[in-house]
């Protein structure tokens, strides 16, 4: 997978297509600040969907609960387009937070601090995994 930033493109499709051309699937990532809306015409060129729940530039920053109505949107834009599409959420996961963001929509969740800033690591991944609802109940 190909993931580029929708706000670094001046032209999306060209690029989505691009990857698709190449034989890769192509995913867009979305700032807080950014829409869903930014991917109303090129949702059939996508096969994953990064919602960034920090701004990007360092790890260890806070989850931003506000992107969890992005999320909810996404996930319905998704199931009504019956795609198979991936709704990945990078920023800010823990294990506090991962049920909710999952309950949200998201199947695929990026941890680093959360796990890489642990002493134990195999702990801090069990902590995240353990309370996790099924995507697909929500």
């Amino acid at each position: 997978i190909i993931t580029v930033h929708c706000e670094a493109c001046t032209h999306l499709h060209r690029s989505l297509t691009h990857i698709r051309s190449l034989g890769k699937r192509a995913g867009v990532s979305l700032n807080p600040h950014t829409s869903e809306h930014q991917l109303d015409y090129v949702m059939d060129q996508v096969d994953l969907v990064l919602v960034m729940s920090v701004n990007p530039g360092f790890g260890g920053q806070a989850f931003i609960p506000a992107v969890l109505p992005k999320i909810k949107a996404l996930r319905k834009r998704i199931e009504q387009g019956q795609r198979s599409i991936d709704l990945e959420v990078d920023g800010g996961v823990n294990s506090h937070n991962a049920p909710t963001i999952v309950q949200a929509g998201a199947n695929v969740l990026v941890a680093g601090s959360a796990i890489f800033g642990q002493s134990n690591t195999r702990e801090a991944i069990a902590a995240l995994r353990a309370p996790l609802p099924s995507a697909s109940s929500s």
